[in-house]
């Protein structure tokens, strides 16, 4: 709970929390007073290194959120299938239905682990709102040190990809996957392949 109002609310000055943080170091700490939430007397350690991760934008584990929107089903059996291959392999994999699920706990999740996949169709020539907004909730906050993978859908002109690349252009230190997966309409043979070599490349 404190990750996700730290991410939804105090996500963006990460450098302004380094810069306290940094300033506490040298003081005696006994209580933390918050601003929301409980009063801190015990475990102070945990709580001040977890800041000092959120504030640096540094992921807390390894796993892979996949972050989905489909309107037919079609992404979402594509990311679920990625979620299985994944799991076979040992990795650690949430997902998230963009349309349906807590926003919030879906974008500090996106934080919380070191791995991404945006499974997102082309809407009208650019993105489902709900990938659109959710994008949106990452690159306000300075998302970064992240490795992306992304799934594209769309029957005749296939955009997903290239507006969900260009949403993250001034984004720092992010690792995009080489392998790219495009998907028309539904999965295929092909794309369960490049799905099954996307998974390699995130494990």
């Amino acid at each position: 709970e404190a990750r996700r109002y730290y991410i939804g609310i105090v996500g963006k000055y990460g450098p302004q929390v380094q810069a306290v943080l940094k300033k506490a170091a040298g003081l005696d700490i006994q209580t933390i007073c918050s601003l929301h939430g409980p009063v801190l007397k015990e475990n102070l350690g945990f709580y001040l290194e977890k800041y000092d991760k959120w504030s640096s934008y540094q992921p807390e584990e390894s796993g892979v959120v996949i972050a989905y929107a489909s309107v037919y089903g079609n992404t979402r059996n594509a990311a679920e299938y990625l979620a299985d291959v994944l799991q076979e392999k040992g990795q650690k994999t949430v997902l998230y239905d963009l349309a349906r699920c807590d926003k919030a706990k879906a974008v500090a999740d996106a934080f919380r682990y070191d791995r991404l996949v945006l499974a997102g169709i082309t809407y009208n020539g650019d993105l489902f709102p709900c990938m659109r907004s959710f994008i949106e909730g990452l690159t306000e906050r300075n998302y970064q040190n992240r490795k992306v993978a992304i799934i594209e859908n769309g029957t005749w002109a296939p955009m997903a990809g290239k507006l969900i690349l260009g949403m993250f252009e001034k984004s720092k230190n992010l690792t995009f996957t080489e392998t790219k997966v495009s998907i028309k309409s539904a999965m295929n043979a092909q794309n369960k392949e490049e799905i099954g070599k996307l998974a390699e490349e995130l494990s």
